[in-house]
């Protein structure tokens, strides 16, 4: 039992209030939980009730980490998972964060995998298997992977590829325009095939390119 004697704002910032037990600093709390919880001076708290503010509190704190990860980008729902587990929390809390994140539709490996193609064709053209062990690194489900990478040419992926690299290497002869491209090509996980064709492609539309402008 102890009795609530003091709520302070914390110092280094307002979104935390410090609860003090009797007389004594006992513990930082979320203000949002302090709200939720209708503390307030004078309180008596049982130890059932203060271990019950520590668990909520815990909680918040897990599902705060989570929420500031996921807004730099989409993640995959392992990603989250091994952030959380880094961050010192325990598996029942990180199932609960987990489960309260896809009920709000802000965690979904579906929607992740879609996320990371769209991204990777528009910066970084990749080929098909290189996307998908990407997202299976990731943790995506192989059946979400399917789904996502079936629709996609890798030759088709390789000629984008290859034009924004073509523009900073389209002066060179063509053996070491080939070389260059090649591996260029080879990084993003193209097949042998899918180099020499797209190679091909481009240099002649380099040259027919020239051509016109020479007229």
């Amino acid at each position: 039992m102890g009795r609530i004697t003091a709520l302070k704002v914390n110092k280094r910032t307002d979104k935390k209030i410090n609860m003090y037990l009797d007389g004594k600093f006992a513990i930082s709390i979320d203000a949002e939980v302090a709200v939720k919880e209708g503390l307030k001076i004078g309180q008596e708290l049982s130890i059932d009730k203060i271990e019950d503010l520590m668990k909520n509190i815990a909680l918040a704190r897990c599902f705060n980490t989570a929420y500031r990860y996921l807004s730099y980008r989409p993640r995959s729902e392992m990603e989250i998972k091994e952030r959380l587990r880094r961050r010192g929390f325990e598996g029942t809390l990180i199932e609960i964060v987990i489960n309260k994140l896809k009920e709000n539709n802000l965690l979904n490996d579906t929607a992740f995998a879609q996320f990371w193609k769209e991204n990777r064709n528009t910066f970084r053209p990749t080929s098909k298997n290189l996307t998908r062990m990407e997202l299976r690194n990731k943790g995506v489900a192989d059946a979400i992977i399917d789904e996502i990478t079936e629709q996609t040419d890798d030759l088709e992926t390789a000629y984008h590829a290859a034009l924004s690299k073509a523009k900073s290497i389209s002066h060179l002869e063509y053996n070491i325009f080939y070389r260059r491209m090649s591996y260029h090509l080879k990084r993003r996980g193209f097949s042998y095939s899918i180099i020499v064709q797209t190679i091909k492609k481009v240099w002649q539309e380099l040259a027919e390119s020239s051509e016109k402008g020479s007229i």
